[in-house]
């Protein structure tokens, strides 16, 4: 989906957050409304009252935002059409007034609180951490006053007067989270060369190894997974669905004959689209190379062979 000041997006709010940073990587035209809530920001989609959604999909410290994958499969489908990676800076913030060895409580949502657990464990040994829905409303809360201080981004901290009282507090300082731009469904973006598709597919579980054929559908048309992430299905303890990203686009040879095998081999698959993988500073710059024999002209030919042997002209 091309940015453009007519496209209605809406993003996990409120302002002041992670995901309008992000979002603001996707379009600066104003007007872009903020929600309360993961589920909210896809449900708007769905609804038909917000052309897309930027909502975080993983942090490299906290691992996978369980919410958005679960909602991801939980109704009508929905489609990635863009990922942004944007590198994590959380400051510690308060009111003007309160000191460090004043604080005994603290909003924030839990990935912030766990990618900041050391810190706080050295600095504020006695607060009680808080969760709320985002970073966003962490500093929303400190500034009301509901607790002493809040885990949030710069951003945050500024648009609610908060004061730094320590900034960079992140047990890791090189962590990034990545967002995905969600819309209806429809055809994806043009390949690039360098593309993720994203799936979720459902074993069967009374087959043995289901998985591993999973994998091997993959693996023997050359299709490098990125991720691999399991979540409850909701039917039940021991079932799960698996998320997978690959290497590369639907509208490849190699990876459209992956997803017919994987069709055939799961018990249910939801293609949750293919779009251009983010690059950004520190991040992997190597070119993906596809191994002999994988290449779209390859399948193109041995197509043709086929073709020529069931008409009797074998080569």
């Amino acid at each position: 989906m091309p940015a453009n000041p007519a496209t209605r997006y809406v993003y996990l709010g409120p302002e002041g957050t992670f995901s309008e940073q992000a979002l603001r990587l996707v379009s600066d035209a104003p007007g872009h409304r903020p929600v309360r809530s993961v589920p909210e920001a896809l449900e708007a989609v769905r609804a038909g009252t917000a052309d897309a959604a930027l909502v975080p999909l993983e942090n490299s410290v906290g691992g996978a935002v369980g919410v958005t994958l679960d909602e991801m499969i939980d109704g009508d489908p929905l489609m990635i059409v863009r990922e942004v990676v944007i590198p994590v800076d959380f400051v510690l913030a308060a009111r003007p007034g309160i000191d460090l060895a004043a604080v005994r409580s603290v909003a924030a949502h839990p990935q912030a609180s766990t990618q900041c657990r050391g810190w706080l464990r050295r600095h504020v040994p006695e607060a009680v951490v808080i969760d709320v829905l985002s970073n966003g409303a962490a500093a929303q809360a400190a500034a009301k006053g509901e607790q002493d201080a809040a885990i949030c981004a710069p951003i945050g901290a500024d648009g609610q007067s908060l004061v730094r009282l320590a900034e960079r507090i992140a047990d890791h300082p090189d962590a990034v989270t990545r967002f995905v731009l969600v819309s209806r469904p429809g055809p994806p973006p043009a390949p690039t060369g360098d593309d993720v598709t994203s799936l979720a597919v459902y074993i069967s579980h009374d087959r043995v190894g289901a998985l591993l054929s999973v994998l091997t559908e993959l693996a023997v048309r050359g299709v490098n997974l990125s991720r691999i992430e399991s979540r409850p299905s909701g039917e039940g303890l021991g079932r799960y669905v698996f998320f997978l990203d690959c290497a590369g686009h639907v509208g490849e040879a190699r990876l459209g004959e992956a997803l017919q095998g994987l069709r055939r081999v799961c018990a249910d698959l939801r293609f949750l689209g293919s779009y251009p993988r983010h690059r950004w500073a520190g991040g992997d710059d190597t070119e993906p190379v596809v191994a002999p024999g994988l290449t779209d002209a390859d399948y193109a030919e041995a197509a043709r062979w086929l073709e020529g042997l069931r008409a009797g002209r074998p080569d």
